[in-house]
């Protein structure tokens, strides 16, 4: 079993408080987020934005192995995962996730997208967001 940590740190109210967040390999270390960062336009990161990264990379991953696993190397994948935060039921819930992804492969464009849907559906990521509906908008070239 791998196990990766992140960490979070909140100081104040949710309006006027302040938080940092980090990772174990210090990629992020003490980035700031906060209510503006996440409602508004203020610079910094957010929960929605992270889990994006985290998907789009996952997403990415996995498509790459399934692919190798069909023989084929792609020279690039690059993804996108909008992550959409909707008021519901008197709170918050991350509700839907859009992955935007063009795959360039020296490959037959039907293999590459039956290769991106089964890594919709199983990159680990996905399978943790499985109650957000999770689409997808793929293209070759």
């Amino acid at each position: 079993m791998i196990t990766k940590s992140g960490s979070a740190e909140w100081t104040g109210g949710l309006k006027d408080g302040k938080g940092s967040i980090s990772t174990e390999s210090g990629v992020l270390d003490s980035a700031p987020y906060g209510f503006a960062k996440r409602f508004g336009d203020e610079a910094g990161t957010n929960p929605e934005e992270l889990i994006g990264a985290a998907h789009a990379a996952c997403f990415s991953m996995a498509l790459s192995n399934i692919l190798g696993g069909e023989g084929i190397t792609p020279d690039r994948i690059e993804t996108t995962s909008k992550v959409s935060l909707e008021q519901k039921d008197g709170g918050f819930a991350i509700t839907k996730i859009h992955l935007v992804t063009q795959i360039v492969a020296d490959a037959p464009e039907d293999k590459l997208m039956e290769s991106a849907e089964k890594a919709k559906a199983n990159c680990p990521v996905s399978k943790v967001l499985a109650g957000a509906e999770i689409t997808m908008e793929a293209t070759v070239g």
